[in-house]
């Protein structure tokens, strides 16, 4: 088997994982921050997804510039969601918690079937079929607007967590909720614009992952299936680690559907699960409780 071929098809599962990360990361700051398990997580993805299928219809405008439109109305969303809904279920038991997100994530599907239908939607843009050389690599075009979307989306949320007074407050809330709101930090204002984050977060992957895979509504749980396991992978709570963890899952669905078939892809990912669980149950990039 000829290395280039072997070295095309890990860029090409990295490139995806960095779209997996980047669902991810939105997945973690909510639970890093809030302390809540958002179960419509998939669905917020899809959500995004929709949204970009919609704005190319309408105005032709690729998804990659759609990405920003999107994140400001999932914002708003998940906001709103926080604000008026999840903001009770703070601190109360996690199974209350799951119960009412599990709620909105059907909410959210059927309603995406109800206006959608259950038929795949598919983004016809321009470079859909051509490549791009780089040194020994030859990648699809689309997946590699998808990556490099997804990493200056994840440097600028880095970015904002490291050097702006608002993410400073974030992570002072997240660290010690009690000692922030002493201090005179609005929590729940906090915790809210926190979630609103998260859902823009995973709206523009969706955007970006509609570029890779045509939109449907039953793709909502498999999302927030894998959601779930690039954080446990990557370590709860920690939003290097949910990026490393996209990229190892991006790579080993793509070396699974080589070296076995596609469908049997999902079956690495829960292999990668099982052994980090055994070796390293925290996460790697998590800390030990």
């Amino acid at each position: 088997m000829p290395l280039d071929f072997i070295l095309n098809i890990i860029a090409s599962g990295l490139l995806n994982g960095l779209v997996y990360g980047l669902a991810a990361l939105g997945l973690s700051v909510i639970f890093g921050v809030v302390r809540v398990v958002n179960f419509a997580h998939g669905e917020m993805m899809v959500a995004g997804m929709y949204g970009a299928v919609l704005l190319f219809g309408a105005f032709h405008l690729d998804p990659v510039l759609s990405a920003p439109i999107v994140a400001v109305v999932l914002f708003a969303v998940g906001w709103a969601m926080q604000r008026g809904l999840v903001n009770r279920f703070v601190g109360k038991p996690e199974h209350m918690q799951f119960i009412l997100l599990l709620g909105v994530a059907t909410i959210l599907v059927n309603g995406l079937l109800m206006i959608f239908g259950p038929d795949s939607r598919g983004l016809q843009v321009d470079y859909v079929f051509d490549t791009v050389e780089i040194g020994p690599f030859s990648l699809d075009a689309v997946r590699l607007r998808a990556g490099l979307g997804a990493l200056v989306v994840t440097a600028v949320l880095f970015a904002f967590f490291r050097f702006s007074r608002t993410g400073k407050a974030i992570r002072a809330c997240a660290d010690n909720p009690l000692g922030a709101k002493v201090v005179g930090l609005n929590l729940d204002g906090l915790y809210a614009f926190t979630f609103g984050i998260g859902t823009a977060v995973v709206g523009i992957a969706g955007t970006l992952m509609a570029l890779v895979v045509d939109t449907r509504p039953q793709l909502a749980s498999e999302y927030t299936l894998l959601s779930f396991i690039i954080v446990i992978i990557g370590g709860l709570g920690s939003l290097p680690g949910a990026l490393l963890g996209g990229v190892l899952i991006g790579m080993s669905e793509a070396l699974a559907g080589f070296l076995l078939t596609p469908s049997l892809k999902s079956l690495f990912s829960y292999v990668v699960l099982i052994v980090v669980l055994l070796l390293r149950p925290q996460g790697l990039l998590g800390k030990r409780s």
